[in-house]
């Protein structure tokens, strides 16, 4: 029986999505994704005005769930099919006419940093740190990570992909990631009044604003999604990209460039 990996709650025009695997940091898999993308799914149903993504326990997600890689017997099928589907959500968010809120607390890491930030409105406590660390394993960038060029600029993506930098809270909003900081204590507090507030505010003009400005930054940010499936598919296959799973689970540094 699959466990309950995520949680839906709809009351006063505000679908909470929450992920609640938090023992485990909330890790993607594709029972998670399907999970995932089913409240979202219901949040369109229930004709939400804002949704609000947060999750339990110390990280906001981890990213993709390593230890389902190494178990897989053909991973650029597995990460293809996975890629995908979140690629859905993603899309959904974007999509939807709803405001999505993220709430941050801990990191969002891997596919966990754009998931984040695939919300038009992203809240964090000082306790959140945003990271990539796909090339650390010897993949390519995912689950929306290249439409977040539109917002950092090129070369500071570079850096988060290339060098695996790190932004706290601080640097995100700086950067223009994140528009309120918090206390961790009273994140969840705060996170409540902002979103209250967006409920009750006009639907109709918030719905047009949103559209205005994505369609602005991007019109088809679908391009970008399908474009990284099948680059983390190729990667997945790859001596550098088996090599480093494989290095993460064994707790070593990997040995890439070699036949």
């Amino acid at each position: 029986m699959t466990s309950k990996l995520v949680d839906y709650a709809f009351r006063d025009q505000i679908a909470h999505i929450t992920m609640s695997n938090g023992e485990r940091g909330n890790p993607i898999s594709a029972a998670f994704v399907q999970q995932l993308h089913a409240a979202v799914t219901q949040a369109r149903t229930d004709n939400a005005q804002v949704i609000m993504l947060t999750s339990t326990g110390r990280f906001f997600c981890v990213g993709g769930d390593l230890s389902a890689f190494g178990t897989e017997t053909d991973l650029p099928v597995y990460l293809d099919d996975l890629a995908n589907a979140l690629h859905r959500v993603v899309t959904e968010l974007l999509r939807s006419d709803a405001i999505v809120v993220s709430v941050v607390q801990g990191p969002a890491a891997g596919a966990g940093f754009p998931l984040a930030v695939a919300a038009d409105i992203v809240l964090a406590g000082r306790s959140a740190r945003f990271s990539l660390g796909y090339t650390k394993v010897g993949l390519s960038v995912d689950g929306g990570t290249s439409l977040l060029t539109h917002s950092l600029g090129l070369h500071r993506m570079m850096a988060l992909a290339l060098l695996n930098d790190t932004l706290t809270a601080e640097d995100a909003m700086q950067a223009g990631l994140v528009a309120r900081v918090f206390d961790d204590a009273e994140l969840t507090a705060e996170s409540e009044k902002l979103v209250t507030t967006l409920a009750q505010g006009p639907r109709s003009a918030q719905a047009a604003t949103k559209r205005l400005l994505r369609d602005t930054a991007d019109p088809a940010p679908e391009r970008a999604l399908r474009a990284e499936t099948a680059a983390i598919r190729r990667e997945a296959g790859s001596h550098d990209g088996h090599e480093g799973v494989r290095a993460f689970l064994d707790k070593r540094a990997p040995q890439f460039g070699r036949p």
